[in-house]
């Protein structure tokens, strides 16, 4: 891998397949009483978050505190400084503190490739979402999650369905599922796709009792009404009579299909509760599969090993 995660479409074919792999390394322990490797004793790992997010924050803390790192949460969230400065003046503080690596959450696109490209810090840096730009950790655990149950993606047909035009969550997963071989239709109204939609390499589609059928997985996203300024859909009942995912579309599908959706939900809304418990649902799963994936990516940025040192031996150290 290189020195920084930036964009999924970072990484090559044989990058996403050593994440996965090494977080199925990691994974197993999670069912371990002890949850701790030491293969990261001594780095110190920054969650910079300009922007709220507890369960990317919580998931990118229990990765880096498995590892046995140090970590420490800066919160700029509120700062009175303009977007450059005050990223800069933090850069500068954590390049003094000696960060080994820096997890950002930015709420500018692109706030993350400044400042790994700045000078201003030698750390590696992860992007934890930036803007409606990209989100690729979350992309490599719905990857993570849906390689555990269908195996390789080659030629599978993974449907992302709502609020494409504010998801960096779509953006990272359609850029790493085409990259791993899958087949990926974007639904949503008209109005929530962003410009630009046919350079993504993926199909699109309005129609989304069309697509269902022949889907491997379905992926919810949530409706980010925080990032709206107009009116994008009539109704919160018309945009789910047409594009949520309920009990009786839920049957449409085939028997190993698997339902995802990043999280937070709005029940009721683009999924309902009965698919959203359903055993179809791999929800939960995904946050755990989550912390796996991000050990992953910090081990393999700060120390670039090819396996797990440490994964069979380590099991009591604390």
């Amino acid at each position: 891998m290189k020195r920084h995660l930036l964009s999924a479409a970072d990484l090559t074919r044989d990058d996403a397949e050593l994440v996965l792999r090494t977080a199925e390394e990691l994974r197993s322990l999670a069912d371990r009483p002890i949850k701790k490797l030491p293969a990261l004793r001594g780095r110190t790992v920054v969650n910079l978050f300009f922007e709220d997010s507890t369960r990317t924050r919580i998931s990118f803390e229990a990765a880096a505190k498995r590892l046995s790192a140090d970590v420490i949460n800066f919160s700029a969230k509120g700062s009175s400084l303009s977007k450059g400065e005050s990223l800069k003046d933090t850069a500068l503080t954590l390049e003094a503190m000696g960060a080994d690596a820096v997890v950002v959450r930015h709420g500018a696109s692109g706030a993350p490739h400044r400042l790994a490209h700045s000078g201003w810090v030698r750390s590696s840096v992860v992007n934890a979402g930036d803007g409606t730009h990209e989100h690729p950790t979350q992309a490599l655990l719905d990857a993570f999650t849906m390689w555990r149950h269908l195996g390789s993606l080659d030629g599978r047909r993974v449907a992302i369905v709502g609020d494409v035009l504010h998801s960096r969550v779509a953006r990272s997963n359609a850029l790493l599922l085409h990259t791993l071989g899958a087949e990926v239709t974007l639904v949503a109204p008209p109005t929530l796709f962003p410009v630009g939609i046919d350079t993504w390499g993926v199909e699109t589609s309005y129609d989304l009792d069309a697509v269902l059928p022949k889907a491997d997985v379905v992926m919810m996203l949530r409706v980010q009404r925080e990032r709206m300024n107009a009116s994008f859909f009539p109704t919160a009942r018309e945009y789910s009579r047409r594009y949520g995912l309920d009990g009786k579309r839920m049957r449409t599908l085939q028997d190993h299909t698997i339902v995802m959706h990043p999280g937070p939900m709005v029940r009721g809304m683009e999924i309902t509760a009965d698919v959203a418990d359903s055993d179809r649902s791999v929800i939960v799963e995904q946050v755990t599969n989550g912390v796996a994936v991000r050990m992953a990516v910090l081990y393999l940025l700060l120390s670039g090993a090819e396996g797990v040192a440490g994964a069979d031996e380590s099991e009591n150290d604390a």
